[in-house]
């Protein structure tokens, strides 16, 4: 019996390694794909990008060695460093926004009895394009829009919200456009809190409000960090919306209105003197993704905290 013992002891500790070395060439066989993938079409036009934001290039002639002097001109550009504070309050008083909104709505949505179909209602901009939703947004801000006549009715002075305001409805209509994303992504968290949870804290007294801070937000936590990190990336790039209310094949939007997608876009295909900068152009690109790097790495630190198991 004995015998027996170390026979089947020493065949389980021979296959041990073989087995692990077989999972191993496994995962890599099936990750490899996805890194070449990776590779090709993330890294190498990363690395690309900035070997090109080193150098003045039209895109057609040679390269011309500039080394750091094209970061140097960005931070002198007045233009580049107005869209630049354009992305900032997109990415910090846009979030505020859109996150107060949703949290609003969710707390909202919650004694509601149709709460699936007013979360559908809220989701709806999502699943049109941002060209459409741009026009339509247009036009509740139009001379005789919607907004302009709700004003009038009111007695209130109907401004031009598409001459000097037009920022200010760019910005207002890139927090509706989003929030109805983040409410679905908010909910499907409270979704999963037990519903027992809140009918103790009912029974101990506490309120919606004391609900959702001592209930609803530490058990969620984990997704309004992931979700804060999905509008970072998102709101540092956003362009088609932006483009759309000004845009044309041979004009830019009104340059008190670009971020530094569009910055980037007109530094090389928009017409933006000296046209055709990939290496001006390269070197926006290059901050833009730096930024995006060191905000997630900045939200990821302090917004850190250890899971609540439930």
């Amino acid at each position: 019996m004995a015998v027996l013992i170390r026979e089947h002891t020493t065949v389980h500790r021979g296959q041990g390694p073989t087995i692990t070395r077989q999972r191993r060439r496994a995962f890599l066989i099936l990750a490899l794909p996805a890194v070449i993938l990776y590779t090709i079409f993330f890294v190498g036009p990363t690395l690309a990008s900035f070997w090109v934001s080193l150098h003045a290039w039209d895109g057609v002639t040679e390269m011309r060695w500039r080394g750091l002097d094209n970061f140097t001109l960005l931070f002198e550009d007045e233009v580049f460093l107005a869209a630049f504070r354009n992305t900032l309050a997109i990415l910090l008083a846009g979030g505020l926004l859109v996150f107060m909104l949703s949290f609003a709505l969710l707390l909202g949505m919650r004694a509601m009895a149709g709460r699936r179909f007013a979360r559908s209602v809220v989701f709806f901009p999502n699943i049109i394009a941002p060209i459409v939703l741009s026009v339509l947004w247009g036009f509740l801000f139009s001379t005789d829009g919607l907004v302009n006549a709700a004003l009038g009715g009111v007695g209130l002075d109907a401004p031009n919200w598409l001459g000097d305001h037009l920022f200010l409805v760019i910005f207002l209509g890139l927090i509706w456009t989003n929030t109805g994303f983040y409410v679905t992504i908010l909910m499907a968290a409270t979704d999963r809190i037990p519903r027992y949870f809140y009918e103790a804290a009912e029974l101990d007294g506490a309120g919606p409000l004391q609900q959702f801070r001592h209930i609803t937000m530490p058990l969620s936590w984990d997704v309004v960090s992931t979700a804060a990190v999905i509008w970072t990336i998102s709101s540092l790039k956003v362009f088609d919306f932006i483009y759309a209310f000004g845009g044309t094949s041979n004009d830019l939007p009104p340059i008190h209105t670009w971020n530094t997608a569009v910055f980037i876009y007109g530094q090389t295909f928009g017409g933006r003197v000296p046209a055709y900068s990939f290496g001006y152009a390269s070197a926006s690109a290059v901050i833009t993704l730096v930024s995006v790097i060191v905000f997630v790495l900045l939200l990821r630190r302090v917004m850190r905290r250890d899971p609540i198991q439930f």
